[in-house]
């Protein structure tokens, strides 16, 4: 039944007349492409060193895409708000065509790392804008399923990039990694061009700036502590310590600032709503996770099973088919009863029980037991991922869907980055005394992902806070 529903929402357009289907389409691949880029890149870095050089500065061609789409996705809603989400989705994808043009014409690193910078500066939006215009385009009741594709394109992107690049590399070289989102992104274009037709929110016209700007530094301070700390840098030291306080006053600045803003980037009253206190925090715990099993699962089957990039790609299918499969069904189950908070529960648990399984890895435990331990990590984000964000929608007022979408999404993403970093300090820390070499690295792997199961102890506990129905009413229902 609640198919049928959802093929009548796309047959007859419930808002401004729009091509749904069509459109629904164009924001899925811009949101793939989002994602793509986080992760196809780095399977080439090594193609790319060799060929460009400037090996000690290799890492910022991730690093700068990942700042430069995490500091400016929380921009994004409120420019939509004053501009159209067509017309902000067009701008975006333009940017992020641009950018990705420029990286595969580039002829030195640091080229590179600049076009990656633009690329993301575009990347930023094309996760939160489509989160926000499909949760206009669909009925509340049908938003959890919908939102639950999204969270299918999530895993399909995150843990095929590997595979993807290595193939492109291997095939035509790493330019091609670039150049390949040439049509993908005017396709995307054309699509929402052409099918999406929103009413415009119809913001005051003031964008706060100033905001942005504050909430940028203080992120990509934050990744810095966390990407150099203990690692580039001494924890004691004074890069590590300007930074840390570069956070504490930028934060507190846009604390000041958002208070003051007539159109605040993050209206704080956001957080006075019992249900986003919960699941703002929730998000970004959860963005964590997800960063830290998706980024060294591939490298432990490699080190472990002595996989190549495609096969290790491959071997994560139970992960990834569980995620696209629980997010979608999942989706549609709650979205028919509205009852969150036992699928989040569950959810919750299965990846504090899937951590603990795969913390308890040797190095002769049959491929078969950890394709089941995958698939149970894979449940347990799939009844998560995006239901979390569809709660957080579903407790903000129409006026603040917008704010309240790229505050979830944001966090999410900024969750995502610090769980690579952290997890990535712990291996470091973990291989310290240890010799080089696959087996010290498939034996330190379990140790670190040993400490996602209390992580995520914690995000059972943020999920039994919730409140039972966690529902804005509508229009309707407050007059009632």
């Amino acid at each position: 039944m609640e198919s049928v529903d959802l093929a009548r929402a796309a047959a007859a357009p419930p808002q401004g007349g729009g091509r749904v289907a069509l459109a629904t389409a164009g924001l899925l691949i811009g949101m793939l492409l989002s994602v793509l880029d986080q992760t196809v890149v780095a399977i080439a870095l090594p193609g790319i060193a060799a060929d460009l050089g400037g090996m000690d500065a290799i890492g910022w061609i991730v690093t700068s895409y990942m700042l430069a789409s995490t500091a400016t996705g929380a921009l994004y809603g409120r420019i939509s708000d004053r501009f159209g989400r067509r017309a902000v989705f067009l701008t975006a994808v333009a940017v992020f065509v641009a950018g990705s043009a420029l990286c595969g014409l580039a002829q030195t690193t640091p080229q590179l790392i600049a076009a990656r910078t633009l690329q993301g500066i575009g990347a930023g939006a094309l996760f939160v804008l489509p989160t926000i215009a499909l949760s206009e385009l669909y009925p509340q009741r049908l938003r959890s399923r919908v939102q639950g594709f999204t969270g299918g394109v999530f895993a399909l992107a995150s843990v095929g990039g590997p595979l993807v690049g290595g193939a492109i590399t291997d095939a035509w070289g790493w330019r091609w990694i670039f150049s390949i989102n040439l049509p993908l992104g005017l396709l995307a274009m054309a699509l929402v061009a052409y099918a999406l037709r929103l009413p415009r929110p119809g913001g005051d016209g003031k964008v706060d700036l100033a905001g942005a700007a504050l909430i940028a530094g203080a992120v990509v301070s934050l990744l810095l502590v966390a990407e150099w700390g203990g690692r580039a840098y001494a924890w004691t030291s004074g890069v590590i310590l300007g930074l840390i306080g570069a956070v504490v006053v930028l934060g507190a600045l846009f604390g000041w600032r958002e208070r003051r803003a007539a159109s605040p980037l993050l209206p704080l009253r956001l957080f006075a709503d019992p249900t986003l206190r919960v699941a703002l925090p929730a998000t970004a715990l959860l963005g964590a996770l997800l960063g830290g099993s998706i980024v060294y699962l591939p490298t432990y089957l490699q080190a472990a099973y002595g996989m190549g990039a495609t096969q290790a790609g491959l071997a994560l299918n139970p992960y990834v088919l569980t995620f696209m499969a629980v997010s979608s069904l999942a989706g549609a189950r709650i979205g028919a009863s509205g009852r969150f908070k036992p699928y989040l529960l569950a959810g919750a648990v299965i990846v504090v029980l899937g951590f603990a399984l795969l913390s308890r890895l040797t190095p002769g435990t049959p491929y078969a037991v950890l394709a089941v331990e995958l698939a149970a990590l894979g449940v347990g984000f799939g009844l998560l991922m995006q239901n979390l964000v569809v709660v957080a929608q579903n407790a903000a007022s129409p006026a603040d869907l917008a704010a309240t979408t790229s505050a979830a999404v944001s966090v999410r993403g900024l969750g995502l980055s610090l769980g690579v970093a952290v997890f990535g300090t712990l291996l470091t820390r973990e291989l310290q005394g240890r010799a080089p070499g696959a087996q010290a690295t498939a034996a330190a792997i379990p140790d670190v992902l040993f400490w996602g199961a209390p992580a995520a102890a914690v995000l059972v506990a943020l999920m039994a806070l919730l409140p039972r129905r966690a529902q804005h009413p509508t229009p309707g229902e407050a007059a009632a």
